[in-house]
């Protein structure tokens, strides 16, 4: 039987009226015009210095209507910030959190059959599963959350506020290029030359890394030290296994000269990268 679980953290903003697809499609870092009912996009919002402001998963149940999948504690922030951009676009923006909750099925091969009013592949990686959203108490949600966050980990999807900072990190430093998040194709949008340029420079110097932790992974906001050198921070971790956000010239000149990364008193081992 497929797993449902209640991602308690989660909150949804509503933006919905004739000119709903256009004025997000000319706001975010993907395509939202081609969106269509049963699929979903990862996006963010960006400040017009490039860095992210909020980061959400973004549904089109029809009609005009698009529900952003964001962390809780943002949406309210998220909404008065849409609001700010709407100027005279026939839109409307309101916070749905209230009535409103994610639910993700990670291991589901195919549709879920539950009663959601939005649900879709999570963009982001198949190790996420299907996600939906739905009424309150409208899905029995019963899976444990640790099933979530492992499989969240393991594919390298960071969780704002834990292990990125927001206003403080690039698109490319939290792998959103890695994790269907950016559309280089489409037009203009607020941050959208300084992502561009870090894309054809090749300027990406921090990214959210996974590691692992023999003995146990340390808890998130730690310093991460190679010899003398600080070269990044803990995030999210369950088990073994985390994530870091990581200076990567810093990481491969500590592996070359045969330093161990330590954080918490605890030896980091960091995946492979590219």
């Amino acid at each position: 039987m497929t797993k449902a679980i209640l991602l308690a953290d989660r909150g949804v903003v509503e933006v919905s009226g004739e000119d709903a697809a256009k004025f997000l499609h000319n706001l975010v870092t993907n395509d939202i015009t081609s969106l269509g009912n049963g699929e979903a996009r990862f996006a963010a919002l960006l400040t017009p210095q490039g860095k992210i402001l909020f980061d959400f998963v973004v549904f089109s149940p029809g009609e005009g209507r698009f529900l952003l999948d964001c962390p809780l504690p943002f949406a309210p922030d998220l909404e008065k910030r849409l609001n700010m951009y709407k100027l005279r676009a026939k839109v409307a923006v309101a916070n749905l959190s209230d009535r409103l909750e994610a639910v993700a099925f990670p291991d589901a091969p195919e549709r879920p059959k539950v009663e959601a009013i939005a649900l879709a592949p999570d963009p982001r990686s198949e190790a996420l599963g299907w996600r939906a959203l739905a009424e309150k108490g409208k899905i029995a949600a019963a899976g444990p959350l640790a099933e979530y966050e492992t499989r969240r980990i393991r594919a390298g999807v960071p969780l704002g506020g834990v292990d990125f900072a927001y206003s403080d990190a690039f698109p490319h430093e939290t792998n959103m290029d890695l994790l269907a998040g950016l559309d280089f194709k489409k037009g203009c949008y607020v941050g959208q030359e300084v992502v561009s340029r870090m894309k054809h420079r090749n300027l990406v110097r921090k990214r959210v890394t996974r590691y692992r932790a023999p003995g146990g992974a340390p808890r998130p906001g730690e310093s991460i030290r190679a010899g003398d050198v600080e070269i990044g921070v803990t995030g999210s971790a369950i088990g073994e296994e985390g994530l870091a956000l990581i200076r990567l010239d810093r990481l491969a000149d500590a592996e070359e000269k045969g330093h161990t990364p330590m954080a918490g008193g605890v030896k980091l081992e960091f995946a492979e990268r590219d």
